[in-house]
């Protein structure tokens, strides 16, 4: 696919014309009901009909009165009619913005709020279940005209306080956190829940409503539901003093600016000025996650509310309030709990103190300034203490201990570790419950997807033998190989504690240490199908690991280019690309929602695909070259990028948006 095509819509119907009546509605409507969806289905067709015929004037005109449809519909129906309205509101505002990308105006469309009368009939109720915690507050309705929106601090986080806190507040069950407002719109480690304006995109409703989350024998109740989606529509607002203040001390009667009676401000991370004797990444962070790991690190239940998985929440502090007083190592409560002069002495469970020159280490750094690299803030402890250990291993020394990690995976994911094959090649260690003969297969095509990478890489860097070739990586790659979906499926389960899409065979990981492919393949794979699955991961994995600084997207988008580099699509198959993506980038202002991760993952893919393509163009390959050349030099990947395209990824962006549009 060209970018100079981009803006060729192949057809509206991907966005109008399933709207159709036999889509499945969770409740019961009334015939009055069913009428109205139906003429509103009628005009939604009729516009994908007339915009696939290119008469946009028309076709704006058709969706115009679908939009009338809906607002009577919504004034004159109920809350069930309302509900099932929804999906065919989300679909309006995608058409209307491909509509507009063609150059035609047409009138505003807002989503209507809910029925007044969801909210006071379900509040009336006598058998609608309440919030089940002992100090939840009474539920305001959120859709009574005198309520100003729908407010986080006073609606919205008592109900997540109340229904996920065991979980993902007082712990971070999956790698998400819900501990304060920054963790929730951050997300767990595959993406973000929460999209801004766009409730059927936002995972965390998705969960509720097939009843995935909350587990426990918790439930959200209809009412509660309704306030999250409606906070959700109105643009997922924090009303907040302080969006990194811990959701259970937020006080719902307090006005929005207030902050909580008790707050302490939070102390800020000190920038190093070259006089420092410690260094926490390669000193304290490996006391810290060898030491806490199970009640502050990567703990299911935190205690005392101190989270130390990264330095935001480490300097946050906990229940008590901040741990360290930078300039004050001795006064930190932190070297207090260590050394068990305040409280029980930490770290506890039966584990051995820390030894009195590890915790004046500690006291140390923090009398010096508590000060960290700004490069690594965003980090994770324990990803630091790896890139520190990193940095002083060999390579046949990573590769052993991926080796230990696959065997740790595999046994996490229910393998029986005695049956794992095992192979290595020039560049990758593969492991798997599968004859050798598959790993060799499966060797061989990595082999070749990774020279594949030479598109995007120095072919200088991807033709080494031996040692060199063991160093590519850092250590080999890992391959973990599955026979079959359900334990690919699984594999991500148990591991990396999270669920993978239906569509997906393979995948790419890398965060230093561990560097590893998992991927479907078994004896009846046919030896095309493998090299596809493995050409996009194997070509991401190769760039990110060029530096620590190279964002996901980057690596995602290009692996996507290499991989698409062979592929051959008719034109129905472009035009359905070019669809998807028009309507992906309708939804985009500025670069910086990208960036922050403001989009669906599946849009998400599909633009970096579309602007890493861009890079490779005739204009833009010297640029990107030099990119590639400043990353291997060690600079990073904001800094390259400016060196080498002149403008700054975000600069970058916002003109290639502004190009499609």
């Amino acid at each position: 696919m060209t970018l100079a095509v981009v803006c060729v819509i192949g057809s509206l119907t991907l966005g109008l014309g399933s709207a159709g009546a036999a889509e499945t509605d969770p409740v019961r409507l009334d015939t009055r009901s069913r009428q109205a969806i139906t003429a509103i289905t009628v005009s939604m067709r009729k516009a994908g009909e007339q915009f696939t015929a290119g008469r946009f004037e028309e076709s704006a005109r058709s969706l115009e009165k679908a939009m009338n449809q809906v607002e009577v519909a919504v004034r004159a129906g109920s809350p069930e009619l309302y509900d099932a309205l929804l999906p065919r509101m989300q679909r309006i505002v995608d058409a209307r913005l491909l509509i507009e990308l063609e150059g035609v105006a047409v009138a505003p469309f807002q989503p209507p709020m809910r029925p007044r009368e969801a909210a006071t009939a379900m509040a009336n109720s006598e058998s609608q279940p309440t919030p089940s915690g002992a100090n939840a507050p009474p539920l305001q309705n959120p859709f009574s005209p005198d309520v100003n929106g729908v407010s986080f601090v006073k609606q919205v986080a008592p109900i997540l306080a109340d229904k996920c806190g065991g979980c993902h507040i007082r712990g971070s069950k999956g790698g998400f956190s819900l501990a304060t407002f920054a963790d929730l719109m951050k997300g767990p480690p595959e993406g973000v829940v929460i999209f801004a304006g766009d409730t059927i995109g936002s995972r965390l409703i998705e969960t509720i409503k097939t009843g995935d989350m909350p587990r426990g024998g918790g439930k959200v109740s209809s009412i509660e539901l309704a306030i999250l989606e409606r906070w959700i529509n109105e643009g997922a607002k924090f009303d907040g003093n302080d969006p990194s203040v811990q959701l259970t001390s937020l006080r719902p009667d307090a006005t929005p600016a207030e902050a909580p009676e008790d707050a302490t401000p939070t102390p800020s991370v000190g920038t190093p000025t070259g006089k420092e004797t410690v260094d926490f990444a390669s000193q304290v962070a490996p006391l810290l996650v060898a030491n806490c790991t199970g009640c502050h690190l990567d703990a299911m239940q935190t205690r005392g509310g101190l989270q130390m998985d990264t330095l935001a929440r480490l300097f946050r502090g906990g229940d008590s309030g901040p741990v360290i007083q930078p300039g004050r190592g001795e006064a930190s409560l932190l070297v207090k709990k260590l050394r068990g002069t305040e409280g029980d002495r930490m770290p506890a469970g039966g584990r051995p103190p820390l030894k009195d020159a590890e915790i004046q280490l500690i006291s140390k750094w923090i009398d010096e300034g508590a000060t960290v690299d700004p490069s690594l803030r965003e980090e994770s402890l324990g990803t630091m203490t790896q890139q520190a250990w990193l940095a002083a291993a060999t390579p046949a020394e990573v590769t052993a201990r991926r080796g230990e990690l696959a065997i740790r995976d595999f046994s996490l994911a229910g393998g029986n570790t005695d049956r794992l094959s095992t192979h290595q090649s020039d560049h990758f260690a593969l492991w798997g419950d599968v004859p050798q003969p598959t790993l060799v297969q499966v060797a061989e095509q990595a082999e070749a997807a990774l020279q594949r990478a030479s598109m995007v890489l120095p072919a200088k860097e991807l033709a080494g033998k031996g040692d060199a070739a063991e160093a590519f990586f850092g250590g080999r790659a890992s391959i973990y190989v599955m026979p079959r979906r359900y334990d690919y499926s699984e594999f991500a389960q148990m591991v990396e504690r999270r669920s993978l899409p239906s569509d997906w065979d393979s995948h790419w990981s890398y965060d230093g240490i561990q560097a590893y492919v998992a991927v479907v393949a078994s004896n009846s794979d046919e030896e095309q199908e493998i090299a596809d699955r493995l050409a996009a991961p194997i070509a991401s994995l190769a760039i990110r690991s060029r530096a620590s600084s190279i964002p996901r997207w980057f690596a995602d988008g290009l692996g996507k280019v290499v991989a698409a580099s062979d592929t051959k699509r008719d034109r129905a198959e472009l035009a359905q690309i070019r669809s998807e993506l028009v309507t992906a980038v309708g939804t985009l202002k500025t670069g910086k929602e990208f960036f922050a991760g403001k989009l669906a993952p599946e849009r998400a893919d599909l633009i970096a695909a579309a602007v890493c393509e861009s890079f490779l163009t005739r204009e833009k390959r010297r640029g990107f070259d030099n990119v590639i050349r400043q990353l291997g030099d060690g600079k990073r990947f904001d800094d390259a990028f400016l060196a080498g395209m002149g403008v700054t990824p975000t600069a970058y962006f916002d003109a290639w948006l502004q190009w499609v549009k």
